[in-house]
């Protein structure tokens, strides 16, 4: 299945232009920017992901989703159920992205997505992309080795698997797998583009067998991707490393 790409350089509302660096030359381009991160705004910046990810389905493609930030994975989670489709969501990243406004400290909306997602919390972004919430059963949530206190107790009581990197390779996976890969999962030491790296964790190699190791075996059908942050790298290291680990979904280094 080849693979077509859309890029949302933002993050959230602040452009984020170095993300169209290792996107293939053919890659669609939300075109939307917003002014802020209320309802409507997100609404709009979601709304032709959503359709890119259906559009590309129906066209027998893969979709995979580039941008800032991890509130983009539900739009193409969207996607993928106006398609049909009801997948097992593979979650990478170095947070758990599991707070709700009663359990987070700052309140940041970045850092609820997979709550969204799973019902829980504010449902305004579910409910803008018509996204039916997934079962716990069906998420997986790979490394997420920082979490706040309440965020832990929260994903400790639920039905989420909460497993280390390493042993994805052992979990059963049939039917459509949703990948989404949030790029501050690597070691902070190989790379600390991001707004909160994070020590431990993978390397640029490491991540990028586990990728192979997952695509191998497990049917994925769609892929989102939060990327780094490029004015807080020096040079265009962090560029590099993200191009070689996504290449399986055809990046490269422009």
């Amino acid at each position: 299945m080849p693979d077509r790409w859309i890029v949302t350089p933002s993050f959230f509302e602040l452009p984020e232009p170095a993300l169209l660096g290792i996107a293939p030359p053919k890659a669609a381009l939300n075109p939307v920017t917003i002014p802020d991160r209320t309802a409507p705004s997100m609404a709009a910046l979601h709304a032709p992901i959503r359709r890119f990810t259906l559009s590309a389905l129906k066209a027998g493609h893969r979709p995979v989703s580039l941008a800032g930030d991890c509130c983009a994975a539900l739009p193409v989670l969207a996607g993928l159920q106006a398609h049909g489709l009801s997948p097992t969501l593979v979650w990478l990243d170095a947070h758990a992205d599991f707070n709700t406004p009663e359990t987070s400290p700052s309140g940041f909306l970045g850092g609820m997505p997979l709550a969204m997602l799973s019902g829980r919390g504010p449902q305004w972004l579910s409910e803008a992309n018509g996204l039916t919430p997934l079962a716990d059963q069906r998420i997986i949530l790979g490394d997420a080795r920082d979490l706040d206190p309440l965020e832990r107790e929260a994903l400790n009581a639920s039905g989420i698997l909460h497993i280390p990197l390493d042993a994805l390779a052992a979990q059963p996976l049939t039917g459509p797998v949703h990948l989404h890969l949030d790029t501050d999962i690597l070691n902070a030491t190989a790379c600390a583009a991001f707004n909160y790296p994070v020590s431990g964790g993978p390397s640029a190699a490491g991540l990028a067998q586990a990728i192979k190791a997952l695509e191998a075996r497990a049917d994925i059908c769609a892929v989102s991707i939060s990327g780094w942050i490029g004015a807080l790298e020096e040079d265009r290291n962090a560029q590099r490393l993200f191009a070689d680990m996504l290449a399986p979904f055809g990046a490269r280094l422009r």
